[in-house]
C-alpha cells in the first residue's frame, strides 16, 4: 500500500483554505438560499478537501487519481456555483476575483498531481 498523508499535500491545504473562505461568503448570503445555492455550494467545496483524503487512504494510485478526479469535478461545481452567485449579486466583484483565482490554483493542482502520478507508471 502506498503510505499517502493527506495533510501534506498543498492542494489538500489550499481546498481546506477554500472551504474556509466559501463558508464565509454564503454565511452573508440571504436567508431564503441557505436551502438551496449555500448549502450545495458548501457541499461542494468540502467534497475536494475531503476527496483528497479519502484518496489518500486508498491502496492503489489509480484509486488516488480516481478520487482526485472526484475533487476536480467538485472545484469545477463550485467555480460555477461561485459564478452563479456573482451573477446574482451574492458575492462582490473582488471576493469573487480572490474565489475565483483560489479555485483555478486548485484545479491546476489538482490536474498537476493526477498527471504526475499517471506519468511515474
Amino acid at each position: 500500500m502506498a503510505s499517502r498523508n493527506f495533510r501534506e499535500y498543498q492542494v489538500w491545504k489550499d481546498a481546506v483554505s477554500l472551504a474556509t473562505k466559501v463558508y464565509k461568503i454564503t454565511g452573508e448570503m440571504p436567508w431564503f438560499e441557505k436551502k438551496g445555492l449555500c448549502d450545495q455550494l458548501q457541499r461542494a467545496v468540502v467534497s475536494i478537501a475531503s476527496n483528497i483524503a479519502e484518496g489518500c487512504g486508498r491502496e492503489s494510485d489509480n484509486e488516488f487519481v480516481h478520487f482526485l478526479g472526484i475533487a476536480l469535478g467538485s472545484a469545477y461545481e463550485v467555480e460555477t456555483q461561485v459564478t452563479i452567485a456573482k451573477e446574482i449579486g451574492y458575492v462582490d466583484s473582488e471576493p469573487f476575483n480572490i474565489l475565483r483565482n483560489d479555485i483555478i490554483i486548485i484545479e491546476k493542482q489538482l490536474n498537476a498531481l493526477m498527471s504526475s502520478i499517471r506519468n511515474k507508471k
